[in-house]
């Protein structure tokens, strides 16, 4: 398969979003009509599952750009949403919808929900992918291998699933647990090049493993037709703001890591780990979130995720101002700092003992930040704006 290059470190997001019935507050399986509104499906898209809305942004040279283009997709989504009863709001799980998922009536939905079975009508999870432009298929390879000791710190700074099926699951991010039962989810295996990647293809299609590269559900993985690197380990995110704070650290340190010699990546990340603690990172992260140790040699020594994430940070900031990021990266260290996510679910169910005003925190905090002025006056106090 070929690689299709694209605008290096150039950057396109999908958001999935959750449709709820605005009485209820529980799950709508509403994503037909909805997309009566957008019969384009270039920038609201279904999913999977009929409780699924996708944002996809335009291809955008930095995070402000993305962010802004979202804006206005979501402000369209949510007047649609109101006008079809439905309300809106982000998070990886919904708190305490027990009910199977409808599969979305579209040919390669149908397919998967016939060789899944009962397993495709169990994945009500949502996410935040980030794709960053490759200009070839060996550089997305490399791009990959060196991300993936970093996807603990994505799965951490975005964790927000605590919740699945009214129960307190203890997890930061419950949903990667739920994706761990499907096929072709997780870590990925890394690749010397592009044509080892592609062998893989091959030999997986022959096995009749995937039918396309679309079939393939890692955290991490190129995407040839769009000539990007997939970051996919995100819960979904609850406002712009979160958005713009994973898309540009995303975006940050991809440039830094590909501009970075052997002994400065080094430097931040452990690099060479056997697969069992980068699988054992990623675990630790979605069950503790930025409160997790990170191991970072086979010795089993480990220190708190937290400086990790923090260093990763200032890492960045080499390569902020000359992307347009700086804004971007502010933003980033303004939600390490915050209380996190999940804490704040967590806190919510808690104080009102119901499982309804997660939900309802989690609405407010998507329609509170989606507000114009907010997002308008945010992007425009960013140089690259």
């Amino acid at each position: 398969m070929k690689f299709k290059p694209s605008p290096t470190h150039t950057v396109g997001v999908e958001w999935e979003l959750q449709l709820l019935d605005s009485e209820t507050l529980d799950l709508s399986d509403g994503i037909l009509p909805l997309m009566e509104f957008f019969p384009d499906a270039t920038f609201v898209k279904p999913e999977l599952i009929q409780s699924c809305v996708e944002l996809n942004s335009c291809i955008a040279d930095n995070s402000n750009e993305a962010v802004a283009h979202l804006q206005l997709s979501l402000q369209r989504l949510l007047q649609r949403c109101e006008e079809l009863e439905m309300n809106v709001c982000g998070g990886g799980t919904h708190p305490f919808c027990r009910r199977l998922a409808l599969i979305t009536p579209l040919p390669r939905y149908r397919r998967l929900e016939k060789t899944s079975g009962y397993l495709a009508h169990t994945q009500i999870t949502f996410s935040t992918h980030v794709h960053i432009g490759m200009h070839s298929g060996d550089q997305a390879m490399l791009a990959m291998v060196r991300l993936i000791p970093a996807l603990s710190a994505f799965i951490a700074l975005s964790a927000n699933s605590p919740f699945w099926r009214g129960h307190e699951t203890g997890h930061a991010a419950y949903r990667h647990r739920i994706l761990a039962a499907a096929p072709n989810y997780g870590l990925p295996s890394t690749f010397e090049d592009w044509q080892a990647f592609d062998n893989f293809l091959q030999a997986a299609s022959r096995a009749s493993m995937i039918r396309t590269f679309k079939d393939i559900h890692w955290d991490i993985r190129p995407h040839p037709d769009f000539g990007t690197l997939e970051i996919r380990v995100m819960d979904s995110a609850l406002n712009l703001r979160a958005v713009h704070a994973l898309v540009a650290f995303a975006r940050c340190l991809a440039v830094r890591l590909a501009e970075a010699s052997a002994s400065e990546v080094a430097e931040v990340l452990p690099t060479g780990l056997p697969y069992w603690i980068e699988k054992q990172n990623c675990y630790r992260a979605s069950l503790l979130g930025l409160d997790a140790e990170y191991i970072i040699n086979e010795r089993g020594t480990h220190r708190p995720l937290f400086d990790v994430v923090t260093e990763l940070l200032d890492f960045c900031e080499a390569v902020a101002p000359r992307i347009n990021e700086s804004h971007g990266l502010q933003i980033t260290r303004s939600l390490l700092a915050a209380r996190p996510g999940y804490e704040a679910q967590v806190d919510a169910y808690r104080k009102a003992h119901s499982a309804r005003s997660i939900v309802e925190m989690l609405q407010h905090s998507l329609v509170d930040a989606a507000e114009p002025n907010r997002v308008d006056k945010a992007l425009a106090a960013s140089p690259g704006a």
